[in-house]
């Protein structure tokens, strides 16, 4: 029994590193438009795809990862110049539109240009299990370079100067501007940022999952959960939620509800903390004159 329990901690802490990532994307995005990002899933997919696509053109995994994180950076980019630049002041509703728009329409290249078939995705990770047999080499080997990406985040933004810049500017763009930030572009640069760390996640999660243009959609629903849990405004509270919210699926699945209502557990976590504390475990709370 223990033996049980410790082997589903255990790999719900490496699954939750996955949720931790795309927390931490979404996080980004909402500090910088106040809102959640829907269509982050589809756009990991396709980055995800985009690597699959370099690895069968004779690349090596690594190469691929490299070629596509830089190429969803850009993109990343591109759509906040483009599609979010003009909707800085418009209705909340216009960018929640926006967004929901920008899911379908990349949901839908995905399987345009890679077809809706299931493809298996490679792993450079040894197939043995490791750690007496309570992870999978890949489990493993995605755990480290999720912490890995993770820790590579927290030195930009506390130890560069462009790091700060782009805290600043999520913090608060006017007082950022007054000290001669470019706010815009720190803003596009952390939807690139929040871009490639979503390609990192899904060319992660595929070797697991499978590849097909929704492999992402469960695994968004879940990353909301533990940006909620730790605190939407929070990037090291969404980072410490993913963790929790794999370990809480493993945990409830196997011994609560079983693996066919795992999905469930996010929307009761989901549900939970709006109604007992909305902002999280480490979020702000913000006081507004009206």
């Amino acid at each position: 029994m223990l033996a049980g329990v410790l082997h589903q901690i255990m790999s719900g802490l490496a699954t939750g590193g996955i949720y931790a990532s795309v927390a931490l994307a979404l996080v980004m995005i909402y500090q910088s438009t106040h809102h959640v990002n829907f269509a982050q899933g589809e756009m990991a997919t396709f980055s995800t795809y985009v690597a699959l696509m370099f690895i069968n053109a004779g690349f090596s995994y690594w190469e691929a990862l490299v070629m596509a994180v830089v190429l969803s950076f850009i993109v990343g980019v591109a759509i906040e110049r483009v599609l979010m630049r003009p909707l800085a002041n418009a209705p909340v509703l216009a960018s929640v539109g926006v967004f929901i728009g920008l899911l379908l329409v990349v949901n839908a290249m995905s399987g345009w240009f890679f077809d809706y078939t299931i493809k298996q995705f490679p792993s450079p990770f040894p197939d043995h299990p490791m750690l007496g047999g309570y992870l999978s080499g890949h489990e493993l080997g995605s755990t480290g370079v999720t912490l890995l990406v993770l820790l590579s985040v927290y030195l930009f933004f506390r130890h560069t100067r462009l790091g700060l810049a782009m805290r600043a500017a999520a913090h608060n763009a006017t007082s950022s501007r007054l000290v001669g930030i470019r706010v815009g572009w720190m803003l596009a640069l952390g939807w690139g940022l929040a871009a490639a760390i979503g390609a990192v996640a899904g060319c992660m999660v595929a070797p697991i999952v499978f590849l097909d243009p929704n492999m992402m959609g469960g695994i968004l629903l879940y990353a909301f959960a533990g940006a909620l849990l730790g605190g939407i405004d929070s990037p090291l509270g969404s980072v410490l939620g993913g963790f929790a919210v794999g370990v809480i699926e493993n945990l409830g699945g196997a011994y609560l509800v079983g693996t066919e209502l795992k999905l469930t557990m996010a929307l009761v976590i989901i549900v939970g903390v709006l109604l007992i504390k909305p902002t999280g475990l480490m979020g702000r709370r913000v006081y507004s004159r009206v």
